[in-house]
């Protein structure tokens, strides 16, 4: 993993903690959260104050964020905002601390500037002992405070103070005076300097969780849905509309189809889409040619074809796949073919202009593990696993090409990748009730028709929604009777 710390490709960005001062301001805050110290005199922080020294020295990656379903945070400074989440265990984390750090940027500015600031992230839950657990995380509350409680004792002393103009025998009360006395020696002027941290609430929509093997949430979706990796048990009896796992390939393209969650990339014949499908192409070449022990040191974009011929007999489905799309979008090739049920389908796929793009390209890039770039851009957690399983050669070249082909221009990359950054609503909207659970189903793709079963009575209902490659309809449906299936 060397490579990648060096190459600034892992734990790059953190905030580095190197004072006397804020290693004990630190540690006054990792007491009053977590009752232990350290005993490092330099370390680096994430945004939530999590380091990796910190954690390696504990034997806990999780020490702020016990049993990972409520994560606490400690902010030294508020240039933490643009540090990554380390160990993350949802999407969602990093996104609101960092609007919150956003939003009381300058209170923060003002108590970090003497004391680190403490608080926690609280779900409604404690500990996800089961799947049904994940739907009842609806909003995250953020409640934060000095490890000197700055905040509620300015809070107390505001109270103080309009006790005292209001009541006309404050004047003669020596023990108010006197506690505001100390007070005010403690926060200062308030009135000048106000101290103020309220809790605030986010909505916690839809998001991602390693828990339960790792599962997508999209709660907020017209058909509220449930994506798993695996079949996880009890999952089947959450209160949601619809549960998919990775097996159903079929069921998870048409829910986001129908939900307008993902578009193709090639939408019709494009040079600048062309590019892209070639280079996902190029990192299945040097995934096939890394599995035979080849050495990949000095491969460049010159030499790929070299290498795609030498290797052309064991090249997987995905390439041939992607080959069909690449000669239609650069050739003028015939339209492609392809089906969910083909291993090359989600990597043709991108996430659609939505709030919710991030997350899709995760689901994607976890459903096209073979496109590293993609794969570290959009799931890094998943990228690191991936890579400690890879040869040494495939290490150097992946991180030879992220550092000098992503890092460089990482806007222009993502830009070209994904499109432009959707815009945003000032608040997210609330969740969507939550419909009745239907009866366990499964779908079959039989000649362009999409057949629902029914999974306890085993009946097929044939007036299902028709399956349409997102091409156009096989030949095969060309007939009479297909031509405007559409």
């Amino acid at each position: 993993m060397m490579r990648l710390v060096k190459a600034g490709l892992m734990f790059g960005n953190l905030y580095e903690v190197s004072s006397p001062a804020l290693v004990e301001r630190y540690n006054r805050a990792l007491e009053h959260l977590t009752g232990k110290r350290t005993e490092l005199t330099e370390f680096h922080i994430d945004i939530v104050g999590a380091s990796p020294e910190v954690a390696h020295e504990l034997g806990d990656e999780l020490y702020l964020n016990p049993h990972g379903a409520n994560q606490m945070f400690i902010l030294l400074s508020t240039d933490q905002k643009t540090a990554p989440l380390l160990n993350s265990q949802f999407s969602t984390s990093r996104s609101i601390l960092r609007q919150y750090i956003v939003e009381n940027e300058d209170q923060l500015f003002a108590l970090t500037a003497r004391e680190a600031v403490a608080g926690e992230l609280m779900n409604s839950v404690f500990k996800l002992d089961e799947p049904a657990d994940l739907l009842d995380i609806n909003r995250i509350e953020i409640t934060a405070d000095t490890t000197q409680a700055h905040v509620a004792e300015a809070e107390e002393l505001s109270g103080q103070i309009d006790r005292f103009m209001s009541d006309d025998d404050a004047w003669w009360d020596d023990i108010l005076i006197a506690e505001m006395i100390e007070l005010a020696k403690r926060t200062g002027n308030i009135q000048r300097n106000p101290v103020k941290l309220d809790s605030k609430v986010y909505v916690q929509g839809n998001y991602f969780t390693s828990h339960f093997g790792g599962v997508y949430v999209f709660r907020d979706a017209n058909v509220p849905t449930i994506i798993a990796r695996e079949k996880v048990n009890g999952l089947n009896d959450t209160d949601i509309d619809q549960v998919l796992t990775f097996d159903d390939r079929e069921g998870i393209a048409n829910w986001l189809r129908d939900e307008n969650l993902s578009q193709l990339i090639v939408q019709r014949p494009s040079q600048d889409s062309a590019l892209i499908i070639r280079q996902k192409m190029d990192f299945i070449v040097v995934s096939t040619a890394a599995n035979h022990d080849h050495d990949l040191s000095g491969m460049s974009r010159q030499n790929m074809r070299t290498l795609e011929r030498r290797y052309a007999n064991q090249l997987p489905p995905e390439f041939t796949g992607l080959m069909e799309v690449w000669r239609w979008a650069s050739l003028g090739g015939r339209v492609p073919r392809l089906g969910p049920p083909h291993p090359a389908f989600f990597y043709a796929l991108r996430g659609s202009q939505n709030k919710d793009r991030d997350l899709v390209n995760m689901l994607l890039s976890d459903l096209s593990h073979l496109d590293f770039r993609q794969l570290f851009i959009c799931h890094k957690s998943l990228f690191y696993e991936a890579y400690q399983t890879w040869s040494e050669s495939k290490k150097d070249f992946v991180v030879r090409f992220l550092q000098q082909e992503y890092a460089m221009d990482k806007d222009g990359a993502r830009e070209a990748l994904f499109g432009a950054e959707p815009k945003m609503t000032e608040d997210a909207p609330a969740p969507t009730p939550i419909p009745p659970l239907r009866k366990p189903t499964m779908t079959r793709l039989v000649d362009d028709e999409l057949l629902e079963i029914d999974i306890e009575s085993g009946r097929v209902r044939q007036n299902a929604k028709p399956y349409i490659s997102p091409w156009g309809p096989s030949p095969r449906s060309r007939g009479k009777k297909g031509r405007n299936r559409r």
